[in-house]
């Protein structure tokens, strides 16, 4: 890397002066507080307010991350679609175990849910399918992601076979594709504060199924 390229990497600094977090302030469980925060954050009109990190890892230990979108979220967790035969799908088969991370830098703040990835029932995979556009229907059929490609025009010659097999008809939803929910144990909510003396607050759930909220170190 070019020296000033690491050097600004080494040496940017800025300071995080926006809102503080204090827990007698904050909801009695995670999902109420967290509609308060998107509730701003949709009104601060961050781009793109939903999309996470999804952190998933194989049956070695192996990490892999990558950023998808939030489609819903209930008392239950958060839910997202994908291919089932992707990375993020092999993994999940292998180890259910994920991480989801929304950063939202306009207001400092990130909302970190960890937990389990389970497979959402087939009606819901199919409601919310069918609310796609057209194009992003077919191309889940078009695209085995993950897997290698000879060329970019090799994906679109298939997308094109496609559109033809489906014209004139609804696209059904492939058995490959549909949604997962990530059922929090626990979900972190961290504002950032000056000299890097953030403030984080983890709410963890007991064995009774309720919620303990603790200050954590920055």
């Amino acid at each position: 890397m070019k020296e000033e390229l690491r050097s600004f990497v080494q040496k940017d600094r800025r300071d995080f002066k926006n809102e503080t977090l204090e827990e007698a302030n904050m909801s009695g469980n995670p999902f109420d507080q967290f509609e308060k925060w998107f509730e701003q954050a949709l009104k601060s009109e961050i781009q793109e307010p939903y999309a996470f990190t999804l952190a998933t890892a194989d049956k070695q230990g192996n990490p892999s991350a990558r950023v998808v979108y939030m489609r819903d979220i209930t008392p239950k967790g958060i839910s997202f679609f994908t291919n089932y035969h992707s990375d993020k799908g092999s993994d999940l088969a292998e180890n259910p175990k994920c991480s989801a991370n929304l950063f939202w830098m306009e207001l400092e703040r990130q909302v970190r849910f960890s937990g389990v990835a389970k497979k959402l029932p087939a009606h819901e995979s199919d409601t919310y399918f069918n609310s796609r556009p057209r194009g992003s229907q077919i191309g889940a059929w078009a695209s085995n992601q993950s897997s290698v490609l000879e060329n970019r025009q090799e994906l679109l010659d298939k997308l094109e076979s496609l559109t033809n097999k489906f014209e004139g008809q609804e696209v059904p939803r492939p058995e490959h594709w549909g949604g997962y929910l990530i059922q929090p144990d626990k979900v972190e909510f961290w504002q950032g504060r000056e000299s890097r003396l953030h403030d984080r607050v983890l709410y963890t759930r007991n064995g009774d199924g309720d919620w303990v909220k603790q200050r954590l170190s920055p």
